[in-house]
């Protein structure tokens, strides 16, 4: 089975202006397969924001190849990245990034809408993933009526919906006090143990990558560490 990312030599170049570069990622080769749970470190500036935009279509490499299910996807037009981030990959952020005047259900519709599911289909699956994550009692609800911790349970419901084969989550737990960011993170881990979905995620906390099965530390646009450990078992 091919692996969901593998990234070979992978760089990232950025224009400064008056001749000047920097580079976010400077060769990194790395695979994640289908089922792991990754979490991704390392200080500001180290590269780990620059990949996941790339693993996650959001923006394309200067050099180096990105094979995503077995694919190259190194060189695809801007339509054909928004058609496979639409049908194979589901984003979390930390700022939950919902609309403020839709009810809970509304927002996990979203991706099907630009996917073109039926109406009564959407709602089905819509409803199906808000009870995944506990909260389809909440399904009527606009954000300013949820805390923050349901509210980013309502971005992870919108992220599955289309069964993605990858879960980005960027400082998923960023805005979440104590408390809420155990709930978001014991989430994650049963949707990894129990479907089997795999989950890319950054964070800079320890804390939060403790709940991953692997954790991978960047610096200088590097891979310095890559470290497999025994994953908490969902609560």
């Amino acid at each position: 089975m091919e692996p969901v990312v593998d990234v070979r030599d992978l760089r990232k170049i950025y224009d400064l202006g008056g001749g000047g570069t920097v580079a976010a990622l400077g060769g990194v080769n790395l695979q994640i397969e289908q089922g792991e749970f990754v979490a991704v470190m390392g200080p500001s500036g180290s590269g780990k924001s620059t990949f996941m935009h790339i693993a996650g279509l959001l923006d394309e490499p200067t050099s180096g190849t990105y094979r995503f299910e077995g694919h190259d996807v190194s060189s695809l037009t801007q339509d054909e990245r928004a058609d496979i981030r639409s049908r194979r990959l589901g984003f979390v952020f930390q700022s939950y990034n919902l609309l403020s005047r839709t009810t809970a259900l509304e927002n996990a519709e979203l991706p099907m809408i630009y996917s073109g599911v039926p109406e009564i289909e959407r709602r089905r699956i819509a409803l199906e993933k808000l009870a995944v994550v506990g909260i389809d009692h909440l399904r009527d609800h606009t954000p300013n009526q949820m805390s923050g911790g349901q509210q980013q349970r309502v971005a992870i419901a919108r992220s599955l919906v289309n069964d993605p084969a990858l879960i980005l989550a960027d400082e998923p737990t960023g805005a979440l006090d104590t408390q809420s960011s155990k709930e978001v993170m014991e989430l994650f881990t049963r949707l990894n143990q129990e479907q089997g979905i795999t989950i890319l995620l950054v964070t800079h906390e320890p804390e939060v990558a403790a709940y991953a099965k692997r954790i991978i530390s960047f610096r200088d646009g590097h891979v310095v560490a890559d470290t497999l450990q025994n994953q908490r078992q969902a609560a």
